[in-house]
């Protein structure tokens, strides 16, 4: 009938009545996830979940082995103690891992951004969460030289370094995306290092509502911000409005 109809001339389009369906997701603690509403991802989700992209995580590593780790997880290094295992045992890197790509639509636990996106754990962080910038340079010429599209750092400090802003100029170059966060010493005045370099995205945060928490660090050199939670309960479900995510506290897993 379709090419019937195309073949008549008198219609313009003819083509299938398509099935279309919610994106709504059956984890549990989704509804708790008040970030993924603020930034409205499950209208992302009908465009992509991040699939065939590579997200190198430069923080304290990553835990696996959780009820909702990520799913894909390839490569991986730990510079901050030059092994090739990099576990997480500060949890940070983890609940950054899984704020990106935390298994989702599985039926436990909470939802991840881009969920089909693959997790490259970098670690350049030590298990106390503080590390060399030397360390985060090599994660970053890793992370360029073995296939990341994109590089995540939630880290820095107020001090810029010429070694590292060449690091990073060589995975720009090499068309990765990097991303760092603006910093929570909240400066009114400038990001932190890495996000103050021009060759990466300056992120700063958000609370429920879209406010600048007094954390953040703004001024010169911001270019987006994004859900990072507060101290505060906004939404009055009882719990503070934190980005809630699986992570591991270096003993055992927890949201």
């Amino acid at each position: 009938v379709v090419a019937a109809l195309r073949e008549s001339g008198r219609v313009r389009v003819a083509e299938p009545d398509l099935v279309r369906t919610a994106f709504a997701v059956n984890d549990p603690y989704f509804v708790d996830q008040w970030h993924m509403a603020d930034i409205d991802v499950e209208t992302a989700w009908a465009h992509t979940t991040g699939a065939g992209v590579t997200v190198a995580v430069i923080d304290t590593g990553l835990h696996t082995g959780g009820e909702d780790t990520p799913v894909h997880v390839s490569g991986g290094y730990d510079f901050a103690y030059d092994d090739n295992d990099p576990s997480d045992f500060d949890g940070h890197g983890t609940h950054v891992a899984g704020t990106i790509a935390q298994a989702t639509d599985n039926g436990r636990g909470v939802a991840g951004v881009a969920y089909g996106a693959t997790v490259m754990p970098l670690k350049a962080l030590d298990d106390n969460g503080s590390g060399y910038s030397s360390d985060i340079i090599d994660a970053i010429l890793y992370a360029a030289d073995h296939g990341a599209q994109v590089a995540n750092m939630s880290l820095g400090s107020k001090y810029g370094s010429t070694a590292e802003q060449s690091a990073l100029q060589y995975a720009a170059s090499k068309g990765v995306v990097l991303v760092a966060a603006s910093g929570n010493d909240g400066s009114r005045r400038q990001v932190s290092y890495p996000a103050s370099y021009p060759e990466t995205i300056a992120v700063g945060s958000t609370t429920i509502g879209y406010a600048v928490p007094r954390y953040s660090n703004r001024g010169a050199g911001l270019d987006l911000v994004a859900p990072g939670g507060d101290w505060a309960d906004a939404n009055g479900d009882g719990y503070y409005d934190g980005v809630l995510q699986e992570t591991h506290d270096g003993t055992s897993f927890r949201y």
